[in-house]
């Protein structure tokens, strides 16, 4: 087959997964390739999976026999997460040519380079826990309006009962100091002023180093880089929530919001998906830095229905959760995920008790971010501002609230602004640009 070098790319999943297709498509392009829509007609497409959830799998199923419907002569390629833990079964799709996981993913462009080959192997994949050091992608900035992710860690050693991730990824592996910070500068030299650190258990960073490192150190150098203005956090665990990590929000660079790996804040429950902590340590940890920084707020990941969830452990979460007061949350159902510990338990919670928790946890959730939003009323926000749609500016406070604003002014995108906030509209803050 001849190529005409056309690529098309869908990715699934976290942050994570989306840093890597931006490589990869940096790459291509840098051999000439010409990126195209999903929905054009390619030579190849790559599908960047995730497997958190069966949806995901779904998904990556779905695009798959997509891309041939589109074009059936095309090499559709399947990498990322499922691709690892489910190679065999991807194979058997008749729609997939190249599964390649993710201990190969970041060799991609080669194998792109090699499919006309006709001894090219269908499938690439080894064990992922052989992996020992983190392995570099080559810089491709992914931009989200103004800001840039930058990837410092991949891997998780948790291995929570009711996720596949390690199997995907493998064991921690923290990013080389010196490349972290570089990419920064060479960010910042760039214009940016915002960078958001992701990875998959951001503060495990440090912790494989023959030399023991730490996220706290990490983040010390970071916000010593010139000119940049802002860092956010990713995601974090309750647990890692220490005073020296508190101690870092004195220094205003670092924004004061925070994404938590929560999923449960019922003892039992915890303790069934293996979560090193109970709910004591999560309303102290983030009742305290409530306490002791100003303006922090809080997003985080629940699951409901996990195995022998009662109404009472259902409740618990639900009333801490109200107690603590997030401004977002991410609600999922439990579901099964092969090779999991969790798979194998008994006491399912049936999908109508799932659903109606979900509801009513989705009813506190649109209360709070009401509530959390009310707060800020004649106060006044830094905004940096991300777009401009008929002479209004949207863009993301410190503490990562979504501000609009009207102003005549021209070239205000990517600038820092202070916004007085007038009004709430559903989960957005009105304001005026303060002279």
């Amino acid at each position: 087959m001849s190529f005409s070098k056309k690529v098309a790319f869908h990715t699934l999943g976290c942050k994570v997964n989306q840093y890597e297709t931006e490589s990869i498509k940096n790459q291509l392009i840098k051999r000439g390739y010409e990126e195209v829509p999903f929905e054009d007609k390619s030579d190849i497409y790559i599908i960047n999976s995730c497997t958190v959830t069966s949806i995901a799998d779904r998904k990556t199923r779905n695009m798959l026999r997509r891309a041939k419907k589109i074009n059936p002569d095309a090499k559709v390629i399947v990498t990322g997460c499922y691709a690892q833990t489910n190679s065999r079964e991807i194979l058997e799709i008749e729609d997939v040519d190249f599964v390649i996981d993710n201990k190969n993913k970041s060799n991609i462009v080669n194998f792109v380079g090699a499919i006309e080959d006709i001894s090219f192997e269908r499938e690439k994949n080894g064990n992922i826990f052989q992996e020992k050091e983190y392995q570099e992608y080559e810089f491709a900035t992914l931009r989200e309006m103004t800001r840039a992710y930058v990837k410092i860690q991949d891997g998780c050693n948790h291995f929570c009962s009711y996720c596949k991730i390690p199997f995907a990824r493998g064991k921690s592996r923290s990013r080389k100091k010196e490349n972290i910070l570089k990419e920064i500068e060479k960010l910042v030299e760039d214009g940016f002023k915002e960078v958001i650190l992701i990875g998959i258990d951001l503060s495990a960073y440090g912790e494989d180093f023959q030399e023991k490192d730490n996220f706290e150190a990490l983040l010390e150098d970071i916000l010593k880089i010139k000119n940049l203005k802002r860092v956010r956090i990713g995601s974090v665990y309750p647990d890692k929530i220490t005073d020296r990590f508190i101690e870092l929000f004195k220094n205003k660079n670092l924004m004061p919001h925070l994404h938590i790996s929560l999923q449960s804040c019922d003892d039992t429950v915890l303790k069934n998906m293996r979560r090193n902590y109970g709910s004591a340590l999560i309303r102290e940890s983030l009742l305290k830095l409530k306490s002791k920084v100003e303006n922090m707020e809080f997003t985080a990941d629940v699951i409901v229905g996990f195995p022998k969830e009662d109404e009472i452990m259902f409740q618990n979460t639900y009333n801490l959760i109200k107690e603590i007061e997030f401004s977002g949350l991410h609600i999922f159902q439990y579901s099964d995920r092969e090779g999991t510990i969790a798979s194998s338990m008994d006491g399912k919670v049936d999908a109508k008790t799932k659903k109606q928790r979900a509801d009513r946890l989705d009813s506190l959730k649109q209360e709070m971010i009401i509530q959390s939003r009310k707060k800020y009323l004649e106060k006044s926000l830094e905004v940096l501002v991300e777009e401009e749609k008929d002479g209004e500016y949207f863009g993301y406070s410190q503490n990562y609230l979504r501000v609009k604003f009207k102003s005549d002014e021209k070239d205000l995108i990517n600038k820092l602004i202070n916004i007085k906030i007038k009004c709430v509209e559903n989960d957005m803050l009105i304001g005026e640009k303060e002279m």
